[in-house]
C-alpha cells in the first residue's frame, strides 16, 4: 500500500491544467459498446477507473487501443458475452454504465451489483425503473441483476425519475438511443457530463434533444455508427485546486478549466472574500484576501456539488467565524469530519449537517482517504497544518485525480507519495 506526506507548504503558486472529466469519460467509454465501428475518445485521463472500465470492454469483447496517452480507442465489432465481471463491476460502480449499451444491442445483461466508494446508499433501482418503462423485464438476484429486453426490442416511453440521478439518466439515455420510438426523460440530470455524453451519441448517429435539462428527448434509430470525441475537462478537479488556492492563500491558474461548469464553487469562495476571475483559457484564484465563514448546501446541479463539499470544509476549517454545510445528496458523506478532526478542525455533526467552528490551526495527523473527494480535502489540509500529515489509502485519490502529487509539487507543494511498510 501506498501513502501521501503533506507538509505546510505556504502559498502555492502557478498554472495547472486540469484533464478530462472521470465522471464523463467513463460513460463515455461505455456507450462505445453501442456501435460496432470504431470510437475514438481523446482527453482521456490517466485513473484507475479509467483502467477499470478498459478491462471491462474488453471483457465484452471489444478491442481497445490505449497505445496513445489521452486517447482511447474502441472496436467493439463483436460482443462475446453480456455478463459482467464480478471482480471488476466490485472495482467501480460507473460499471452499471453498461447495462444500457448492452441492453439496447444485445437485448439482455446479467451485471453484478457494483462496487465504489461508501459514501451512502446509491441504488440502481431508477436504472431499472427507466429499463422496465422501455420495456424490459427485469430479475433482482441478491448478487446480480439480470435484465432482458422483448423480442421486438426496446420501446420508446415517457420516463419521470424520482430524483434527477446521473448514472440514471445515462444509463437510459444510451438505452433509449436504439430503442423504438420516442423516449422522454423527465426530472433528467442536468449535470455538463450528460451533455457531453449526448455529445457523442449525436456524434455516433443518435437523435438526441435537450441534454443539460430536465426534460430530454431521443428519438431511436436503427444503428449507431463510430465518433471521435474530445471529453471536458474535469470540474470537480477544477475546484479542487480552486480550493488549494483559496486554502494556502495562494494564487493559481486553473487552465482548461470551465467557468459555466463551477459557477457555485465560485460564488461560494468570493462569499468567502477570496477573488476569482475567468480568464481566456480558464480560472485564476487569489486566496490573499481577509476570508470569513460561509454557509453552504449541496444540491444537484447547477446547485453546488456534493464531489466538492469535503475539499471545501477543509478550507472552511481555516477562515474565521462558524460555517455550516448541509448535504442533501449522499446521507454518508460526512466521514472526512472525524479525519479532519484528528487534525485539530473541532467540527460537530447533527444528521446530515455539520457545523465548523472556523479560524483553527490544523495540526499533521495520520488520516485516511476515506473516499476519492475526502482524499483530496486531506491533502487540501495538509497543505496548511503544522507538521507532517499522512494520508493513507490513497487508491481512492488515484481513482479520480490525474497525476495528483505531480500536478501539486509543481505549485509548489511539499508533497510526495511513499510506499507504505
Amino acid at each position: 500500500m501506498a501513502k501521501i506526506l503533506v507538509n505546510n507548504s505556504g502559498p502555492l503558486s502557478g498554472e495547472v491544467e486540469i484533464s478530462g472529466a472521470k465522471n464523463a469519460v467513463l460513460p463515455l467509454l461505455a456507450a462505445t459498446l453501442l456501435t460496432e465501428e470504431e470510437c475514438i475518445i481523446e482527453s482521456v485521463p490517466a485513473l484507475a477507473d479509467v483502467n477499470v472500465m478498459k478491462k471491462m470492454l474488453s471483457n465484452y469483447g471489444a478491442e481497445v487501443d490505449d497505445s496513445i496517452p489521452k486517447t482511447v480507442k474502441v472496436k467493439a465489432a463483436q460482443i462475446v458475452t453480456v455478463e459482467g465481471d464480478p471482480d471488476l463491476v466490485q472495482e467501480m460502480r460507473a460499471s452499471t454504465m453498461a447495462m444500457g449499451p448492452l441492453l439496447a444491442r444485445c437485448g439482455r445483461v446479467v451485471m453484478p451489483m457494483p462496487g465504489g466508494c461508501t459514501i451512502g446508499k446509491r441504488p440502481i433501482d431508477l436504472h431499472l425503473k427507466g429499463f422496465k418503462a422501455l420495456g424490459a423485464t427485469v430479475i433482482e438476484e441478491d448478487d446480480k441483476v439480470i435484465l432482458e429486453a422483448g423480442p421486438e426490442g426496446l420501446k420508446g416511453d415517457a420516463i419521470y425519475l424520482d430524483f434527477p440521478s446521473v448514472g440514471a439518466t445515462e444509463n437510459i439515455l444510451m438505452a433509449a438511443t436504439l430503442a423504438k420510438g420516442t423516449t422522454i426523460i423527465e426530472n433528467a440530470a442536468k449535470e455538463p457530463e450528460i451533455i457531453d455524453l449526448a455529445n457523442l451519441l449525436n456524434k455516433m448517429g443518435a437523435k438526441i434533444k435537450s441534454a443539460g435539462t430536465d426534460m430530454i428527448r431521443i428519438e431511436g434509430v436503427e444503428r449507431l455508427s463510430g465518433a471521435f470525441h474530445e471529453v471536458i475537462p474535469d470540474r470537480i478537479e477544477a475546484g479542487t485546486f480552486m480550493l488549494a488556492a483559496a486554502i494556502t492563500r495562494g494564487q493559481v491558474h486553473v487552465k482548461n478549466g470551465i467557468p459555466g461548469h463551477v459557477r457555485p464553487i465560485i460564488a461560494k469562495l468570493k462569499e468567502c472574500g477570496v477573488t476569482v476571475e475567468v480568464t481566456s483559457d480558464g480560472i485564476y484564484v487569489d486566496g490573499r484576501g481577509d476570508l470569513v465563514a460561509t454557509d453552504l448546501k449541496t444540491l444537484p446541479y447547477p446547485g453546488f456539488p456534493t464531489d466538492i463539499q469535503s475539499p471545501f470544509m477543509a478550507f472552511l476549517t481555516t477562515v474565521e467565524g462558524k460555517s455550516t454545510v448541509r448535504e442533501t445528496v449522499f446521507e454518508n458523506r460526512f466521514m472526512h469530519v472525524v479525519e479532519l478532526n484528528r487534525m485539530g478542525a473541532d467540527i460537530t455533526t447533527e444528521n446530515r449537517e455539520a457545523v465548523i467552528p472556523g479560524g483553527k490551526k490544523l495540526h499533521g495527523a495520520k488520516v485516511r482517504a476515506t473516499d476519492l473527494r475526502a482524499g483530496a480535502a486531506m491533502v487540501l489540509a495538509g497543505l496548511v497544518a503544522t507538521g507532517t500529515t499522512e494520508v493513507s489509502e490513497i487508491y481512492h485519490i488515484e481513482r479520480g485525480y490525474e497525476n495528483f502529487v505531480g500536478k501539486f509539487k509543481a505549485l509548489g507543494a511539499d508533497i510526495m507519495k511513499v510506499d507504505e511498510d
